[in-house]
């Protein structure tokens, strides 16, 4: 019983990462990281497949091995991007506007301050 719910909720939290890859504000890598630990419990086969997809395992080894500082400048400056479009342009609400800014400043901290790559030693 435990390694099927650990099963199911490791697909819940893979479909939210691949939702969130084409929705602004929902974040994709910490739903596939989870996806990846809540498989690891649940059934390694899943979690290796995961892991070695063509599309969404680059998001996890890139996590592991260290994100390039070309990575973070990229994933903030999209970030931005999207939240600046989504408080000039669509949406109203000022409270929102203002929660979405602070989302925005919260995630770029935690952006800055992941790992970065290690440097390979000769």
């Amino acid at each position: 019983m435990k390694k099927f719910l650990f099963i199911f909720l490791g697909t819940l939290s893979l479909s939210l990462g691949v939702i969130g890859i084409v929705v602004p504000g929902l974040p994709t890598t910490p739903f596939l990281l989870l996806a990846a630990w809540l498989y690891s419990r649940g059934s390694e086969r899943l979690r290796q497949w995961l892991v070695n997809h063509r599309f969404l395992g680059g998001y996890i080894r890139e996590y592991h091995e260290g994100l390039s500082l070309r990575t973070k400048i990229h994933a903030i400056s999209l970030m931005w991007t999207m939240i600046l479009v989504s408080v000039i342009w669509l949406i109203q609400t000022n409270w929102l506007k203002i929660l979405l800014i602070i989302i925005a400043v919260i995630g770029t901290v935690v952006m800055s301050r992941l790992p970065g790559r290690k440097k390979k030693s000769d």
